[in-house]
This record gives C-alpha cells, sequence and structure tokens, in this order.
C-alpha cells in the first residue's frame, strides 16, 4: 500500500511527538487534501482527531480574532480554506528549504515548543478578584499554541510588505527553535511567568 503523502508532497513517516501530554492532541493521520469539511463538528473533542496541518489553516481563516475582540479584519481569510492551506503549504515549505527536515516535524516541534503548561484565571473572594495560576488542559494548549503562531504570522504581515507565507514560515521555524523571535513562544513565556507569579 502507497503511503499518502500530504498536500501530495509530504509523508509523516519517522514524525513522532515527544510531549507525552499531547500524543492524543496532535493528530498526524496525514490527509492528501487536509479538509474534513467540518464533519467532526459535532462531535466532542472533535479537534483532536483532525490532522494538525489542517487545524493550522483553520486558525489562519480567524486570525483577527484576539481574545472577545476583532483586533484586525480577517475578511479576507474568513471562509476561504483552499487560500489558508495554500499558505499553509507554502510555508511548510518554506520551512522545510530553512531546516532542511520534514516540516510536518518542524510544525510538531512548534507547537510542543509553545504550547503553555500553565495559565492565570481570576477568582473572585468577597468581591475581590484575585489571579490564580491553573495548570492548562492539553487541547487548550495545542489551540493555545496554533493560536499564538497564526496571529504572530498575522501582525507581521498585515498593512506591511511582508507576505503571509514567509511570516508564518518564520513564525513556525522560530517556535520550533524555542526563539523569543516566535510570538507563541513570546506570549507562552510570558503566560507561564505570570502564573508563576500567582501561585
Amino acid at each position: 500500500m502507497a503511503t499518502i503523502k500530504f498536500f501530495n508532497k509530504w509523508t509523516t513517516e519517522g514524525v513522532t511527538v515527544a510531549d507525552k501530554g499531547l500524543v492524543p492532541y496532535l493528530t498526524l493521520d496525514a490527509k492528501m487534501a487536509p479538509k474534513t469539511g467540518a464533519r467532526y463538528a459535532g462531535n466532542r473533542f472533535h479537534k483532536s482527531n483532525t490532522f494538525i496541518v489542517e487545524r493550522l489553516a483553520s486558525k489562519l481563516m480567524q486570525s483577527g480574532h484576539k481574545g472577545k475582540k476583532h483586533f484586525m479584519s480577517s475578511g479576507h481569510n474568513t471562509g476561504k480554506k483552499l487560500k489558508a492551506l495554500t499558505t499553509v503549504r507554502n510555508a511548510l515549505a518554506k520551512a522545510e528549504a530553512k531546516l532542511k527536515q520534514n516540516p510536518l516535524a518542524i510544525l510538531v516541534r512548534a507547537v510542543e515548543n509553545s504550547a503553555p503548561r500553565e495559565e492565570v484565571i481570576a477568582i473572585e473572594y468577597g468581591g475581590a478578584r484575585y489571579p490564580k495560576a491553573v495548570d492548562v488542559a492539553p487541547q487548550r494548549r495545542v489551540d493555545l499554541a496554533l493560536r499564538n503562531m497564526t496571529q504572530g504570522a498575522y501582525v507581521k504581515t498585515f498593512n506591511k510588505k511582508t507576505k503571509i507565507d514567509d511570516a508564518l514560515a518564520d513564525e513556525i521555524v522560530s517556535a520550533a527553535q524555542s526563539s523569543g523571535r516566535s510570538n507563541a513562544i513570546a506570549k507562552k513565556r510570558d503566560l507561564e511567568r505570570q502564573a508563576a507569579s500567582s501561585k
């Protein structure tokens, strides 16, 4: 049986998830065209069964959302899955050219490095709100890593001459190398620093 190549270009052979907590939540089952068409949307934890490359493309389609505010327009991305997939494919190709490795392995390492382990919530005692450090659920860790990577790439390219392919490739490579140039790594360190001071 022939090995399935995602984007008809790369295989998933030899790619493993080193972070044991994220193994069930980082799906590496390759799809030639990573587009499920929201087939699992009604199922609980359906995101965890979706190929990680498709999840990155889906996050790219709503990159303007930050918190509960729409901090930039992502209207030119919204609903355009093919455009998002093309951007991801080009970004992975550029990441492969930079690091000379399987781009899926680079993406998996980037997600592992930029997934925060702790975050801060507010609890209320007698009308006063206090920050409290809590562990982050593994599925949320993957979500936050992907969101921060796509938002970081979006900020670098919004109203600038930088292309989104280059910005996303740079974000993925920087996160894979745990570099502070990556928005996702910077956000993770900031979040964990806040959590450490709230214990």
